[in-house]
Formats: C-alpha cells, sequence, structure tokens
C-alpha cells in the first residue's frame, strides 16, 4: 500500500463519532506482576538542520536510551512532529525511532498543538494516525496493562468542560475501571497543573485543562486507584501534588528548553536544560516513579545519564 493510499483510507476513516475507543486497547505487561512504563514528550522530530526550535542531538540520545530500557509501553505527550503538516517531519519520526520497532516498544502518543501545525485537521489527523496506524479512527483511548495499571490519552486540543464528547467518555472510562486497578497515569500534552509562570508565557496552565484538574480532584476523593498525570507542552520537567493527584510536566524531549518557576515544585534538583524521561515501575508494594536527565546534550556519544528525581507513590488500600 502506498502511503497516498493509506492517507485516504485514515481522511476515510475520521468522523466526530470515531474520535475515542469504545473499548480499552490492550498491552500485555511481561511481567503482570511489575508493570513498567515511559513518559516524555515535546520531541519535535524534524530535519536535523534545525538546531533552535528542536535539539537533534538531545533528542536522538532520548530515543537510543529509552530503547535500552525494558519497558511494556512509551507513552508520549504530545508535539512529536515539529510541524503536523510537514509530512518529512513524521519520516524523520519514522527514521529516527527505527530502534524502537527493532526492540517492539509500544509506543502510544498523545495530540499535541504542534501535530496541528501547517494543515487543515482532517489532514493533520491522517499525518497523525499514518505514523501510528494502531490508533487509526482516535483522537483519546484507553490501554490496559495487565489487571492493575491503566492509562489514558487524552486530546488537550478539544475541550474537558462537562458535557463535552471528550469529558463523557472520559467519565464512563472512569466509571467503568476495573476493581483491580491500582493506578491510572492520564497523559496528555497541555499540563492541567504546572509553574504559574513559563518561559514563553503562552504556555502557561489553561482554563480548559483547570476543568480537567477539577474533576480529577473530584473523582480522586472516592477512587480505589491512585491518579497520576502526565503532560507535556512546558519543555521541561516539573513534579507537583493537587487533590490527591500526582502531576507531572514532562515536555524535555529535544524542544528548545524553557525555564520555569519552581515555586510550589516538588523537584529540587538544579540544573538546565532538563531534557529527560521519566519511568514507572508499578508493583504490588507500590510505585517508584524516576526522571532520567541527559547531562551533557551536545556531547559525543556515550552520553551521561544521572536519575534527578525518585520518588514512591504508595499502593492503594483496596479492600
Amino acid at each position: 500500500m502506498t502511503r497516498a493510499m493509506a492517507r485516504w483510507i485514515l481522511l476515510a476513516l475520521w468522523a466526530p463519532g470515531m474520535a475515542n475507543a469504545t473499548t480499552p486497547l490492550q498491552v500485555v505487561p511481561r511481567d503482570p506482576a511489575h508493570v513498567r512504563l515511559v513518559a516524555y514528550g515535546d520531541q519535535r522530530f524534524t530535519e536535523t538542520s534545525e538546531r533552535d526550535a528542536s535539539r537533534p542531538a538531545a533528542r536522538q540520545a532520548l530515543v537510543r536510551a529509552i530503547a535500552e530500557e525494558p519497558v511494556d509501553a512509551v507513552l508520549m505527550t504530545g508535539d512529536v512532529p515539529w510541524h503536523g503538516g510537514t509530512v518529512n517531519d513524521y519520516l524523520v519520526y519514522e527514521t529516527e525511532t527505527a530502534l524502537w520497532r527493532e526492540r517492539h516498544l509500544n509506543v502510544f502518543p498523545a495530540l499535541g498543538n504542534h501535530e496541528f501545525a501547517g494543515c487543515a485537521e482532517a489532514d493533520c489527523l491522517a499525518h497523525w494516525w499514518e505514523a501510528s496506524p494502531h490508533l487509526a479512527g482516535l483522537r483519546w483511548y484507553r490501554l490496559q496493562l495487565g489487571p492493575r495499571v491503566e492509562a489514558i490519552a487524552l486530546d488537550s486540543t478539544k475541550p474537558f468542560n462537562a458535557g463535552s464528547e471528550q469529558r463523557q467518555w472520559l467519565e464512563r472510562q472512569v466509571a467503568e475501571l476495573p476493581p483491580t486497578t491500582a493506578y491510572v497515569v492520564f497523559f496528555l500534552h497541555h499540563p492541567p497543573v504546572a509553574a504559574r509562570e513559563s518561559d514563553p508565557l503562552r504556555h502557561n496552565v489553561r482554563p480548559n485543562e483547570v476543568v480537567l484538574a477539577d474533576y480529577l480532584t473530584e473523582q480522586a476523593r472516592h477512587a480505589r486507584a491512585k491518579f497520576i498525570v502526565v503532560s507535556g507542552h512546558i519543555h521541561n520537567y516539573e513534579r507537583r501534588e493537587q487533590g490527591g493527584v500526582v502531576y507531572l510536566v514532562s515536555g524535555g524531549g529535544g524542544a528548545k528548553p524553557y525555564p520555569v518557576s519552581r515555586e510550589g515544585d516538588l523537584y529540587a534538583s538544579p540544573g538546565e536544560p532538563n531534557f529527560h524521561y521519566v519511568t514507572f515501575d508499578f508493583t504490588a508494594a507500590g510505585a517508584t516513579v524516576r526522571m532520567h536527565r541527559l547531562e551533557d546534550p551536545e556531547s559525543p556519544l556515550p552520553h551521561e545519564w544521572k536519575i534527578r528525581d525518585q520518588f514512591e507513590i504508595a499502593a492503594p488500600d483496596q479492600r
């Protein structure tokens, strides 16, 4: 099948009623008693000649490091291409992540604003689905990773307000979580909770995601599972807690770094830029979360990596 034929099929698949998965996607973990995930975002894959909007050395180092991680799934928080309307950006993504396919990594992206840069919505979605055909027809979806861990991908380019299509779908997914579910990782692009100020200021928290945070706070009060939210958009790393929910910003995938205010941030390690990825290890004893920081993004191989943040999330009492 040619790329043109594939694109036509994906355009034909898209309709407002096909924006979400009616049943969860299944990922069989290597060990159901120890599920391991990677999350990160804001890669901005594009030509290596572009060295301002995206830093190719850091971007490629992250891809190689993640390929060495024994993980069950990679969750990407959006802005995978620099311009979703530039098909070549997706071709660069395909080329630079070839090692992931050789290692049979399960990769699940969320939609970001750059996925819609430079093209009409239907065309942008066709490009995105062509790059991730296992998500064809979906803008938001739910993953089951064994009996205890779930992940929910959300589309922050669409509304989260009560009564919206995405909110109604999300409410159903939360209501239908199996009683064995101990952890739910929500991943999306725009952050619901983050620094009050970032550079540039257009990357501050928006009202749309504040609505989502309020909903999650309400649900977390009586949920049997622990809620974790991983977002991107801000090209840095942050860790915060609000309303019983853990919020991470993981936007250090290669895009131009942004400094942030650390007021209220539980991340205390100094140093910039924070090109990084995050690992989650879920076991019956609890969850261990680690931020793996690229210490020398412009140095030749081999690169130096350090765990700059590590914390535990206690297993929920599900009696």
